[in-house]
């Protein structure tokens, strides 16, 4: 039986290794006043940081889930450890010795499952990296240098081989008081004819660790022929290994990923390497397994979901790059990051594309390129023939549940229209509305048991938009930022937006609860010449709760500028909104000049004519600013 470690042991542990210091291996910190330090909560699932740590107390707290403790208690919470077993961990950290009461203590017994295994995985890196240096191991150096590289590379990645015999690790494990229980468990070794024998022989070998920083895992790539594997193997399901919880490459690059508020998934081992090497220290990826549910989670806390942050995905070009970047875009939504797409010419992944044309192009290739909604859609519309109706509309049936999945609402009406005007469909607001059946009909809620039948508009029936009510929104694109700055600006400013505001039109605003409340302003009489109730006027004009609530967060909520409000960042805003609201008409025009061809003159004139107004107008408010509203 385990001996009690020492009390004044435990309270130099708790004392030695600062919380904070501590909690940001897991997750993003921000000053949160007071002395206190804010974030993602990880035990719960949410979208503003309710979790707070205090360093002067040494204690955490999160305000939603209402989770708390000190630093021994956070990191038995977040790793599922004992109480031993978490003071073992901590004092290694801190450098301190650890006394037992009760019969003294012995390493080969005492120590937690976690701590054991753990162990066994750093002395087997250990292992694994001597290797490499071996005659045997030439195959391996060879792969690593036909890749871009060095010796250097491989040190600063923990790269190893993992010699081709049956049992080398396993018996340099057992001489280092490792038991065959244990090797197994940690998934080193498995089960032979006559006892454990190595998992991994005659690969090249990536240590994988957690967020924490420990090694947790392996990743094996088969280097020789006559090797009947898969091409890369790794560490099974173990206690202290799940792959979907694990990201390759995080533990080197979170800081970054929390400075910079971006992180780039990549698709394999080298692609890291490349990317890293490259510059690109935000560069991560899955080990073996689809980016899913659990990964986003990893990043969240380490983005901290700011409505500045990115990621970018970087997919193969093949059809598997294809398919990988649909299931990214349907757990997109779990994101408050805006997401993109970035593929390397001719389908070279970041490895590649590093040897062929050097660290530029692999910084290049992750500056975003294309919002990852918009590609997605993009692969399916492209395999039908868009100039016919029938193309279209096999298009639209197989896009439209897709996007109908989207849980945001201002997010689906969005993409909606963005797969309206990839569709050339002139009608916007006929895909929308289409897709918001479908998703009432996914929910279960009285939607039509079919999609709506399909019906085609000529370009002289194009109406504008009706503004539809909807909740208040997490923001996720600049966009509708932008809106919201405006809106708040018209109710708490009204006379810096003024006369302008108030030609502004509804459709002028994506986002549905914006287009709500500007009609709201519109109902109330507008804002120019505000009375002093103006505000009351404008909450009487909403049509229900909902919206009330968003008009007095928007009257509340403080404007984005660090200096002054005043009449040039009310302009900026003005011009923001409407050459936004210009690029997506003429958008939607260059799209329906596509689709109409040399079908009927009088609707080409008709669009080419609006298309030259609209260009010069977006020429002058690029010049000229709020001169040219």
């Amino acid at each position: 039986m385990a001996g009690r470690i020492n009390d004044d042991d435990v309270k130099a542990v708790r004392d030695a290794v600062p919380i904070d210091s501590v909690v940001s291996e897991y997750l993003q910190l921000r000053n949160a006043g007071g002395g206190n330090l804010k974030g993602l909560c990880p035990f719960h699932d949410e979208k503003s940081p309710s979790f707070q740590v205090s360093p002067s107390k040494g204690l955490f707290h999160c305000f939603g889930c209402q989770e708390g403790g000190d630093t021994i208690a956070f990191v038995m919470k977040i790793d599922h450890l004992s109480f031993s077993e978490t003071v073992e961990r901590l004092a290694a950290k801190a450098g301190i010795t650890l006394r037992y009461e009760e019969g003294g203590y012995n390493p080969g017994h005492q120590r937690g499952e976690r701590i054991r295994l753990i162990e066994a995985h750093k002395v087997a890196a250990e292992f694994y990296v001597a290797q490499l240096a071996s005659p045997e191991a030439e195959i391996g150096r060879k792969f690593l240098a036909e890749r871009g590289f060095d010796q250097a590379a491989a040190e600063h990645f923990g790269v190893g081989y993992s010699p081709a015999g049956w049992d080398h690790l396993t018996r340099f494990l057992r001489g280092k008081g490792f038991s065959d229980k244990e090797l197994i468990v940690s998934g080193l070794s498995q089960e032979g004819r006559r006892g454990p024998i190595d998992r991994f022989r005659g690969r090249l070998m990536w240590p994988i660790r957690d967020v924490g920083g420990e090694i947790v895992g392996f990743g094996a790539r088969r280097l020789r022929e006559d090797d009947n594997g898969p091409k890369y193997l790794n560490t099974p399901e173990t206690p202290v290994y799940k792959k979907s919880q694990v990201l390759y490459g995080v533990d080197l690059a979170k800081k970054e990923i929390a400075k910079t508020s971006r992180a780039v998934v990549v698709e394999g081992y080298t692609d890291v390497m490349a990317c890293h090497l490259a510059g690109v220290t935000t560069a991560i990826a899955t080990c073996g397994t689809a980016f899913g549910g659990e990964h986003i989670k990893i990043l969240r806390r380490l983005l901290m979901d700011n409505g500045s942050a990115r990621v970018i995905f970087t997919f193969d070009g093949d059809a598997a790059g294809q398919k990988a970047a649909l299931r990214a875009f349907e757990d997109d939504q779990k994101f408050a990051a805006e997401t993109y797409i970035a593929i390397a010419p001719d389908g070279m992944d970041p490895c590649e594309l590093r040897l062929a044309k050097g660290d530029d192009a692999v910084a290049d290739l992750v500056e975003p390129r294309t919002p990852l909604f918009e590609f997605a859609l993009r692969q399916i519309v492209n395999r039908y023939d868009l100039d016919t109706p029938a193309g279209q509309a096999a298009a639209l049936d197989e896009a439209a549940p897709i996007v109908a999945k989207l849980k945001d609402l201002s997010v689906r009406q969005r993409v909606a229209v963005k797969l309206a005007g990839l569709l050339g469909i002139m009608e916007d607001q006929f895909v929308v509305r289409r897709i918001s059946q479908i998703a009432q009909w996914q929910r279960g809620k009285g939607g039509p048991s079919q999609p709506a039948a399909r019906r085609q508009r000529s370009y002289d029936d194009v109406q504008a938009p009706t503004a539809p009510a909807g909740p208040a929104l997490n923001l996720r694109s600049a966009a509708h930022r932008t809106e919201r700055e405006l809106l708040k600006l018209a109710l708490q400013r009204p006379e810096l937006v003024s006369p302008f505001f108030d030609a502004y039109g509804v459709d002028e605003f994506t986002a549905p609860p914006y287009a709500a409340v500007r009609q709201c302003i519109q109902d109330a009489g507008g804002a120019d010449g505000a009375p002093a109730d103006y505000v009351d006027a404008v909450l009487e004009a909403a049509p229900d709760d909902t919206v009330r609530a968003l008009v007095r967060e928007l009257v509340v909520e403080g404007i984005l500028v660090a200096k002054g409000v005043d009449e040039v960042y009310a302009s900026t805003q003005l011009v923001m909104v409407r050459l936004r609201a210009v690029e997506r008409r003429i958008e939607q025009l260059n799209a329906a000049l596509k689709r109409l061809g040399h079908t009927s003159p009088e609707q080409v004139a008709a669009a080419s004519q609006e298309l030259f107004v609209l260009q010069q107008y977006r020429a002058a408010l690029q010049a000229h600013g709020a001169a040219a509203l």
